[in-house]
């Protein structure tokens, strides 16, 4: 049967109301696109009468391609280009300026190229002994703009080729062609899906999916944005900013398959921890210079920070005057300290938003001491004070507070596993190791959803769980006598006293997080085992490490090391001393 005969059937696919149609071995039409096959056959001549007719009609069947079934010719970089122009528009969606695609992500993005030797180059490396055409047709002796074939203009409409290499000098959005019709690998449905996974060259930082969020970090950083690393994560998991099966973003031309399901499938959460070292490491790799100076009026100093997470976690205001105290006496507010700098001796960025919650900790230690005691007796006489003076401004209430966090913390910690448990990791869009596996990879997922489907009509339809809109709070406190009281705007009147012109905390004890710093070889600057800690202590820190999604140790290690620069002269005495745990402050 020819390929014309194909053509005259002209139904729309019942799945995917293509019109694009094949022939399965028994005769059926089968759709190209989704693979759905059809009741309708086209009526064959008896073989009897036209010998060999069925037969050719069979053989030929599945070999009569359409023209794009196969994909395009495209390159691992051109997949995280994909990525990270959907995330930047995502992060635009979010309220981050235009400038930040546009120009800061352009620039780094351009920049990695460079660097890593894939385009904007004079020799760019080679991929299966030939250079990649996307390359070979636009390297240029004059500068180093050599452009890169990249996605469909359909996909990301952006500005077109030539107009972004009229002028080098200006920044432009990243630039898209269309690629070419190519024959499957059997290895990776990129070009140079195999020679990626195998390389491996001294310096190199090669790009993976977690270090597209480190390079829209660096961005968000360049910029001085309003979202931290933790946010960014936080918008990760709430699905805001595509990560977890990003490649389901490709065009349809742009075939995942082999080595690619290594490059761009993930199967985990992005860790804080991580990401903060991809910062450094590209950041490195580029060669960034000096980023703009974090000063006293940015989101990220942090006063300001610590102003959010006082309100996040429902805390009195009247705590911001010590916080600001904190930041002024430890000099972390200073912009030498603050400012990121790839360039100096110590390559080194701040953890703004896990340096805000280590403040906002040693403060309320410097208040309550927290060692399962003192916080209790303060609270009884805050209680006390509040049930005679009940018109007056309430004094903040340890234990109440307490009780209100713990109830709010349990239910949104439950919702949260609940969320992860749920999530789907398996994308509509199936992985397969070659393209001859496609057909089988793809039945095995419509099975997969037809089980879904009966088993959701057995147990019943489970509730539809709506995207959570994007929000800076995590929180939301409403006025007294709810269910979520608001602390905000309680007093401190019973936990400071009078000395001299200043007012100083009434507690005088405190106790060190960490006696003892790990040695410089180590990973680690200290190590947290909950058992040696007050249960209050701990408590605070697994709400806080919670809100900025880090591990508890990580924060434990932040206030640690915030403790060493506050009190340098006990860390002295400590030295010279086994000492105990409490002392008294100088």
């Amino acid at each position: 049967m020819d390929v014309e005969e194909v053509k005259a059937f002209r139904d729309r696919c019942s799945q995917c109301a293509a019109v694009s149609w094949g022939l399965t071995d028994e005769g059926k039409y089968y759709c190209t696109s989704c693979h759905n096959v059809t009741d309708r056959s086209e009526e064959v001549v008896s073989a009897a009468v036209i010998p060999n007719t069925k037969i050719n009609s069979i053989n030929r069947g599945l070999r009569q391609r359409s023209k794009h079934e196969k994909g395009w010719d495209w390159y691992v970089c051109e997949g995280f280009q994909c990525i990270l122009y959907h995330q930047a528009e995502a992060l635009e969606t979010l309220g981050v300026s235009p400038e930040l695609k546009n120009e800061v992500l352009h620039n780094f993005w351009k920049r990695y190229l460079q660097k890593s030797k894939q385009a904007y180059c004079k020799n760019p490396v080679r991929t299966s002994g030939r250079k990649a055409k996307a390359l070979e047709d636009s390297v240029q002796s004059s500068d180093l703009c050599s452009d890169l074939e990249l996605l469909s203009d359909t996909t990301c409409p952006l500005e077109s080729e030539a107009e972004f290499q009229s002028d080098p000098q200006i920044p432009k959005p990243f630039p898209v062609t269309k690629g070419s019709p190519k024959s499957a690998s059997v290895c990776s449905g990129s070009v140079d899906g195999v020679e990626y996974s195998e390389r491996k060259e001294k310096g190199l930082v090669k790009m993976t999916v977690p270090r597209t969020l480190a390079l829209c970090s660096l961005s968000l950083l360049w910029q001085r944005e309003t979202i931290t690393v933790s946010d960014l994560l936080r918008f990760v998991e709430e699905d805001h900013i595509p990560y977890i099966n990003a490649f389901k973003l490709f065009p349809e031309e742009m075939k995942v398959y082999g080595r690619d399901k290594g490059i761009f499938a993930i199967e985990s959460w992005p860790d804080y921890e991580d990401i903060y070292k991809n910062m450094i490491e590209l950041a490195i790799f580029l060669d960034l210079p000096r980023f703009p100076d974090i000063t006293e009026d940015c989101y990220l100093h942090p006063n300001t920070l610590c102003m959010k997470y006082l309100l996040e976690v429902n805390l009195p205001d009247e705590m911001h005057t010590l916080t600001c105290q904190v930041v002024k006496l430890t000099g972390i507010g200073e912009v030498d300290f603050l400012t990121f700098d790839p360039i100096a001796k110590t390559k080194r960025t701040v953890k703004y938003d896990v340096q805000a919650m280590a403040v906002i900790v040693v403060v309320l230690k410097l208040l309550f001491l927290l060692d399962d005691k003192l916080e209790w007796s303060y609270s009884d006489l805050a209680e006390a004070y509040n049930e005679q003076h009940r018109e007056d401004t309430p004094q903040f209430d340890f234990r109440k507070w307490y009780q209100v966090m713990k109830k709010t913390f349990d239910e949104k910690r439950r919702k949260w596993e609940e969320a992860r448990a749920r999530y789907a990791w398996k994308t509509k869009r199936p992985l397969y190791r070659s393209h001859i596996d496609k057909s089988v990879a793809y039945k095995r997922r419509k099975m997969v959803e037809n089980l879904q489907k009966q088993f959701s009509t057995l147990v019943g339809s489970s509730p539809v769980v709506e995207k959570q809109a994007p929000s800076s709070f995590q929180f939301n406190w409403t006025e007294e006598g709810t269910d979520s009281p608001c602390f905000h705007g309680h007093s401190l009147q019973g936990l400071l006293i009078m000395k001299g012109q200043s007012m100083i905390t009434k507690n005088s004890l405190y106790w060190l997080s960490t006696q003892k710093f790990c040695k410089s070889y180590c990973k680690h600057v200290t190590t947290y085992e909950e058992s040696n800690f007050s249960l209050s202590y701990q408590f605070i820190l697994n709400i806080f490490s919670f809100l900025l999604r880090i591990k508890t140790s990580a924060l434990h290690e932040e206030v640690s090391l915030l403790e060493k620069k506050l009190f340098e002269k006990k860390y002295k005495e400590s030295k010279k001393s086994s000492g105990s745990k409490k002392g008294r402050r100088h």
